[in-house]
């Protein structure tokens, strides 16, 4: 048998805050974006005219508690 233990060198770096914070704003407004098309786009406040984007997310809807009947 070795005396010899494994000591590993690899020693993780923090990531820069400046490299994460586009993809965390960009991230924020898709979801931001899939916010607004699941709870809101129908009615008065519809960007898309037509049913097509409630029907689409109808399920979303109602798993995230939308009320949308």
């Amino acid at each position: 048998m070795s005396d010899t233990a494994f000591a590993p060198t690899a020693i993780p770096q923090p990531i820069p805050l400046g490299q994460i914070l586009p993809w965390a704003i960009f991230a924020g407004l898709l979801m931001l974006l899939a916010i607004y098309f699941v709870g809101a786009e129908e009615g008065a406040t519809s960007l898309i005219s037509g049913m097509y984007v409630h029907e689409f997310v109808h399920d979303a809807r109602h798993l995230l508690g939308f009320p949308c009947h």
